[in-house]
């Protein structure tokens, strides 16, 4: 009899160039693989952990070491296997996430068919993905702007004290649709309000985490007042977050990496909508099996920004394709990528 083998591998693979945000830089991505198998039937998933979520190598091995899928007779029973993880431990977000990427790939592949139609998605409704440009001195993102040629949409990070001068910049190269992304970077609700209305006179399209997560109120205020649509990042997480969240944000930006999976973000996505809130699904910087697995979701969304494997300088995962601007929804059974190389150790 067939029995759900668990393998994992952890990497720090180095991205392209130095990544700068409102209140970090790095230049690698810790990372640890997964790899379910199922008899002759394989299924990979994807733990991305930036440091700011408190997850590690460390933690994501402790936790794949203390599963025991010993008890697992069929792996398409997809409730109770994952109902199984999510238990298990408290926190472990990504880890977990990686696990539920790994058996939906298992699962579609079992059934011969890619990972979306699990869900009745058709792809001709996934949006262009963005760009992103980090926050750069300005004669760096003069050299990155070409880079942004192939995409629809560019996201830029805000917060670095230069803000106007990366947007003017950018608006000299471009008149495409310019996303921003404070990161919480701006501290006063008036001043933010500001910003948005300069924002809005140069196309920019909707602002992610303007202030901070703690900021509620201000949030709520700025909200209601500003012309331009609010987009939650930081301050959600998991569905229980969407319900208070309607309050203080037009959007929700869905990430798999912090609501443990593929499963919990298509519950998320659907009930944002019920909610009112536009849904945004977004990434840490990953490989192309991270971004394979949400963009399962992209026709969920009314945004997309899944440009994370662009930002490493060797994607370790290959068969996601791009055209005019999309990440396309592969029609390969699973999730439509495989490993260039093995990435694990026999465990």
């Amino acid at each position: 009899m067939a029995e759900l083998k668990l393998r994992f591998q952890s990497h720090h693979l180095p991205l392209a160039q130095t990544f700068t945000i409102a209140y970090s830089s790095r230049t690698h991505t810790p990372i640890s693989f997964v790899q379910l198998q199922w008899g002759n039937h394989v299924g990979y998933g994807e733990a991305a952990m930036p440091p700011y979520l408190g997850e590690s190598a460390q933690t994501a091995e402790s936790f794949y070491s203390s599963l025991d899928f010993s008890w697992v007779t069929d792996p398409s029973d997809l409730e109770k296997v994952l109902g199984y993880v999510q238990s298990h431990r408290l926190g472990n977000p990504s880890a977990k996430a990686a696990i539920d990427i790994a058996l939906h790939d298992l699962h579609a592949k079992r059934l011969g068919i890619p990972v979306h139609q699990l869900f009745g998605l058709n792809p001709a409704n996934a949006p262009q993905t963005s760009y992103t440009i980090g926050i750069q001195p300005l004669e760096e993102v003069h050299t990155l702007l070409p880079n942004t040629d192939p995409f629809g949409l560019i996201k830029v990070k805000l917060g670095g004290g230069h803000d106007r001068q990366m947007i003017d910049l950018i608006r000299s190269y471009t008149d495409k649709p310019i996303s921003v992304d404070v990161n919480q970077g701006w501290t006063e609700k008036e001043k933010a309000l500001e910003e948005i209305y300069w924002l809005k006179e140069r196309g920019i399209v909707y602002v992610e985490q303007p202030m901070s997560k703690e900021s509620t109120m201000d949030m709520e205020w700025l909200s209601q007042h500003s012309p331009l649509p609010t987009i939650a990042d930081e301050s959600v997480q998991r569905l229980t977050d969407l319900f208070e969240l309607k309050n203080y944000f037009h959007g929700v930006n869905i990430k798999l990496m912090k609501c443990t999976g593929i499963r919990e973000g298509y519950l998320m996505a659907k009930i944002a909508k019920s909610l009112g809130l536009k849904v945004m699904i977004g990434c840490m910087t990953e490989s192309s099996c991270g971004i394979a697995a949400a963009t399962q979701l992209a026709p969920l969304a009314d945004w997309v920004d899944l440009d994370g494997h662009f930002l490493l300088a060797n994607d370790p995962f290959e068969g996601l394709s791009f055209y005019e601007g999309v990440v396309q929804l592969s029609q390969l059974n699973g999730l439509g990528v495989f490993p260039k190389h093995l990435i694990w150790d026999d465990q």
